[in-house]
This record gives structure tokens, C-alpha cells and sequence, in this order.
């Protein structure tokens, strides 16, 4: 898909392809309220900043619509639309070892537990050693600062599916 044939849906097919890359109703009407947009520095550009500019309801809102780092059956659950992006983002999980798994289903136990809402991570290009480790670290944030932390990792997604939109 092209900019311009992004521009040329209809709204509500508009709607289907900006969902796709994130969960978030306002933003998705927001992004489909600002076509036609010039090209794609300006999409990406603009999906940005219409990310920051939302409530963290908004962003806990798109965080619903993620699965769970390392849980398989939660990464089968999730929409049909997005789930072969999800699981291309989290392939590294595939080959993990068990006790990583485990310490990753654990970590994210407690990482809900304390903030509220599942651990939010760009996991492209990442281990599963390395996103348990993270997991580790954010942990000890406060909770704005976590809120903030996963609202930047969510834009990484965001900007990341927007390109797998644009290549389809």
C-alpha cells in the first residue's frame, strides 16, 4: 500500500488498516481524520505526534491490544489482523529456553501486578533474554515513569507497523 492509496479509502476502511497498527480508537480517528497526508515522512510524523498528544487512557487503551511478552497463547488470542506482525515482533521468543519463558510468564505477573497493565516492548530485533532482562529493569520505575516509558515503546510499534502497512 502506497500513502496515496492510504489517502483514497474510505474511512472506515481507513479505520481497518490504522488498527491494525494501534489499538488506540482516538488515535486511529484522529489518523484517519488527517488524510491525505503528503507522503510518508508526513504519515509517520503525524502518527507520532498524535500519539503524544492522547490521555494515557488512549495509550492503555492501544496497550490492551498486545500480547503478552513470551505468552504464546496469548500472542494466538490476539486479532487475526495483527497477529502474523505479532508474532514476526516477538520471533526471537520462538527458539527461548523454558526457564526463560518461566522467569518471562513470572516477570510479567508481577510487571501487571505492580503497574496495571502488560509489559509494553518493541521486541523486533530483540532476545528473549534481552526483554527479560529489560522487564527486570523497568520494574523498578515508578509508575509515571513507566506509563511514559511504554507509551515510547508503543510509538516504536506504531511506526514499525505503519511501515509494514505501507509495504503491503
Amino acid at each position: 500500500m502506497t500513502v496515496e492509496s492510504l489517502n483514497s479509502l474510505t474511512k472506515s476502511e481507513a479505520f481497518v488498516q490504522f488498527e491494525m497498527c494501534c489499538g488506540a480508537s482516538n488515535w486511529v480517528e484522529k489518523m484517519s481524520a488527517n488524510r491525505p497526508f503528503q507522503n510518508d515522512d508526513e504519515l509517520f510524523k503525524k502518527a507520532e505526534s498524535i500519539w503524544f498528544s492522547l490521555s494515557s487512557e488512549d495509550w492503555l487503551e492501544a496497550f490492551t491490544h498486545h500480547p503478552k511478552i513470551g505468552d504464546i497463547d496469548s500472542l494466538r488470542k490476539k486479532s487475526q489482523n495483527t497477529k502474523s506482525w505479532s508474532e514476526k515482533e516477538q520471533s526471537s521468543i520462538q527458539g527461548a529456553d523454558e526457564v526463560i519463558l518461566e522467569n518471562l510468564a513470572e516477570s510479567n505477573r508481577l510487571y501487571k501486578d505492580r503497574f496495571g497493565f502488560i509489559f509494553i516492548i518493541c521486541a523486533t530485533g530483540k532476545s528473549a533474554e534481552e526483554m527479560f532482562a529489560l522487564l527486570k529493569e523497568r520494574l523498578k520505575n515508578d509508575p509515571e515513569a513507566e506509563l511514559l516509558t511504554a507509551a515510547k515503546e508503543q510509538n516504536k510499534i506504531t511506526q514499525l507497523r505503519l511501515g509494514n502497512l505501507l509495504s503491503l
